[in-house]
């Protein structure tokens, strides 16, 4: 893949992505209307996190860091890998289906381990509740990311960038006809999670077969195949293990303090708007291009790649933390505060936000740095460098939640995050020139920073400007399209005039994608 393909890849998944984010946002938006920060909306986050959590850990993370790679160089080897992808479909649905069956039975204890201040309220019951209706749900999107994994590494984006898609169709989709029907908004969103899970895997299956991998149902079976692609994913399931862990230490503390977990979850997803189009679409294009550049030993190549993956995802996602740390009230009041969301709500959710800001570029090169290490099969480096940016967030976590409260883990969450960067760039220096970005990226990404500081201070004085319009009903709206509009205008053709990108060359790549 030429770098000009490489970033029309990453155009194709990050427009998708961006398609699902802001559906994700009406998606968020109208449970936060309908529910407020309350019982049922924390119930509704605990018990959603939970198949996420344990989908990251073995699907999207641990999985597919090691799936990918091999079904790549299967590929570019000409080796049967079809074959090779049903065997990791019937090992991976085997261990799915034991572990909902389990998950479902032991519900009250995994509830109490994800968020032991709910013990004894309302709220325990309500997660118990929506946890066991939502957990099937990892059984059907793991396997669609092992699909999407199938996909990415034959260079077919589109099909699984889109398939989030579908999950906020469906949710807004039952909200919106349980509220006309005066019926349990609540249920009716938990209930639409698994069922948007099914929709997801009948398409990328469908895409997969199109693209001339039908996988058909195999019986489980052990394969010396198999059991290396379980010996490498190991030590990456241990290591989305410890990220998951610090995702169990930050709502474990903020369980303890009044909605804190929806405040927490909801600055959450504002900053995984950027950290999702960018970070994880350069991820998702970048590990198997990589893996078939070192399985052709294409040594400069794989270099480029990276150069131009980090080159073009920190030209997105540096202002993006800007705009999160100048403007996070402006942001969270126009899209999140209506109905039984008060301006109290707002004001914390915007304290987070703007804390996660300060980590966005951190989570988003750890996403093109990872990829160095899986393309080279290697998962236990990062594990080590989990394990220590776990212990980093545990330790300010909870020593800094008696003296600074509810938002301590979204500091001990960015701080973890730059430990990880500082591990994951050390780590790679044995690799040589393949890992250290190139003299093109090096002279861009000061003018990216300046330019970026241009458009924050812009920003700034334009929110004290229109403060009042912000505020005002209806007109608040087209006062944040302003703002966002005049940061944009101002950071690129401040950037484009210092040198910090060509826009010519995004036109370009979009032309290709």
């Amino acid at each position: 893949m030429k770098p000009i393909r490489l970033i029309s890849g990453f155009l194709t998944v990050g427009a998708w992505t961006m398609l699902s984010r802001v559906l994700g946002f009406v998606r968020d938006a109208m449970i936060l209307a309908f529910l407020g920060t309350g019982p049922a909306y924390e119930a509704y986050v605990v018990a959603f996190r939970l198949p996420n959590m344990f989908r990251r850990f073995f699907a999207e993370g641990a999985f597919n860091m090691a799936f990918v790679p091999m079904f790549s160089k299967k590929l570019e080897r000409g080796e049967d890998a079809r074959v090779f992808a049903e065997e990791a479909q019937a090992g991976l649905a085997t261990v799915l289906i034991v572990l909902t069956l389990v998950a479902m039975a032991t519900m009250p204890w995994l509830i109490y381990a994800l968020a032991s201040g709910f013990a004894g309220q309302d709220r325990f019951v309500l997660a118990v509740e929506f946890g066991r209706i939502a957990f099937p749900y990892i059984l059907f999107i793991s396997l669609a990311a092992l699909l999407s994994g199938v996909l990415n590494a034959t260079g077919r984006f589109a099909a699984a960038a889109a398939a989030p898609v579908l999950l906020n169709v469906i949710l807004v989709s039952a909200m919106a006809a349980a509220a006309m029907a005066g019926a349990d908004v609540a249920r009716a969103l938990i209930w639409a999670i698994p069922v948007a899970g099914v929709a997801q895997l009948v398409l990328v299956w469908w895409a997969a077969a199109r693209a001339g991998f039908p996988l058909r149902l195999r019986r489980p079976r052990w394969t010396p195949e198999l059991g290396r692609l379980i010996r490498i994913a190991i030590p990456a399931a241990l290591a989305g293990g410890v990220v998951q862990v610090n995702l169990l230490v930050g709502q474990q503390v903020a369980s303890f303090f009044d909605r804190a977990v929806g405040w927490l979850y909801a600055a959450d997803r504002l900053y995984q708007l950027p950290l999702g189009v960018v970070g994880i679409a350069v991820g998702v294009v970048l590990l198997p291009d990589l893996s078939r550049r070192l399985a052709a030993e294409d040594g400069s190549g794989a270099r480029a790649a990276l150069s131009r993956a980090g080159e073009v995802s920190l030209a997105l996602t540096i202002p993006s933390a800007v705009a999160l740390m100048v403007i996070p009230l402006p942001l969270v009041s126009v899209l999140f505060e209506r109905g039984a969301t008060t301006s109290d709500d707002s004001a914390a959710i915007a304290v987070a936000v703007a804390i996660y800001g300060l980590g966005l570029p951190a989570f988003v090169l750890q996403k093109i740095l990872q990829p160095l290490f899986f393309a080279r099969e290697d998962t236990r480096s990062p594990f080590r460098y989990a394990v220590v940016a776990m212990v980093v967030n545990a330790a300010i976590a909870i020593s800094l939640a008696p003296v600074l409260g509810w938002f301590a883990p979204a500091i001990a969450t960015t701080i973890a995050g730059w430990s990880m960067v500082v591990m994951l760039m050390r780590g790679s220096r044995p690799m040589g020139d393949v890992a250290r970005f190139d003299t093109r990226f090096r002279s861009r990404i000061w003018r990216i920073c300046a330019a970026s500081v241009v458009m924050g201070v812009v920003l700034w004085a334009a929110a004290l400007v229109l403060g009042p319009l912000l505020q005002a009903p209806g007109w608040r709206y087209l006062a944040l399209a302003v703002l966002v509009g005049l940061g944009m205008a101002v950071y690129f053709g401040t950037g484009q005039a210092i040198g910090a990108f060509r826009l010519a060359e995004f036109r370009g790549a979009l032309r290709r994608g």
